[in-house]
């Protein structure tokens, strides 16, 4: 079992569309995947309409009770647990962080983006977390940015993951659809890097992948 939190304080860092990719990506390798929403907006709860709850299964929980929601979730079956949180919150961040085992910190690779991510990473820091920066949204073509983005975060004492999310149109043609870009691409480059993102966080969580017929990954 294995909780991940995706937290930014700062808007527009792609914190859903994170959530809900990796948690599909675990239900399709054969985990029983939960996201568990604490954004107002309940922007994965929409997403999980429009694919008429088609899991992962998406439930709210305000940051108060979400400890409480994630441990009957465990009792329950759930295997990879992913927290959704919302920007500008403190309280639902901290209560994430809390209750994670694993924290990725979503952000575009701009100088704006990143100095913004500081308040973020010195939570995770204070309650001594495993956390890492994702880059998102950035430009599938520009291997000079992320070299220096990933300077300026080991600055701030923190790692970047490895794999990088660039800025993929099949995103934002998923989303609307109520689906995921490994369902509606899944030979896509957007699809295998978002693959490889799980792997990479399975590794950090110690577990194993599974494919669906049961053979590790």
């Amino acid at each position: 079992m294995a909780t991940v939190a995706i937290i930014s304080q700062k808007g527009g860092a792609g914190k859903t569309t994170l959530a809900l990719h990796l948690a599909t990506v675990a239900q399709d390798a054969g985990l029983v995947s939960l996201i568990v929403d604490t954004d107002p907006q309940a922007t994965a709860s929409q997403w999980a309409s429009w694919r008429n709850d088609e899991p992962p299964e998406v439930i709210d929980s305000p940051p108060p009770r979400l400890a409480a929601k994630v441990a009957q979730a465990q009792e329950q079956g759930a295997q990879f647990i992913v927290i959704d949180t919302p920007p500008h919150a403190d309280s639902a961040a901290r209560a994430a962080v809390e209750t994670a085992d694993l924290v990725l910190i979503p952000c575009r690779p701009s100088a704006f983006d990143l100095a913004a991510i500081q308040t973020t990473v010195k939570l995770v820091q204070l309650l001594r977390k495993p956390a890492f920066v994702v880059f998102t949204a950035g430009s599938p073509n520009a291997p000079r940015m992320y070299e220096e983005a990933d300077e300026l975060v080991g600055s701030f004492g923190i790692s970047a993951c490895p794999v990088q999310l660039p800025d993929r149109a099949a995103y934002r043609h998923a989303s609307a659809e109520g689906r995921t870009v490994t369902e509606t691409e899944p030979n896509g480059k957007a699809a295998d890097e978002i693959r490889q993102l799980y792997k990479w966080a399975c590794r950090q969580l110690d577990m194993s992948t599974f494919r669906q017929s049961g053979e590790a990954a």
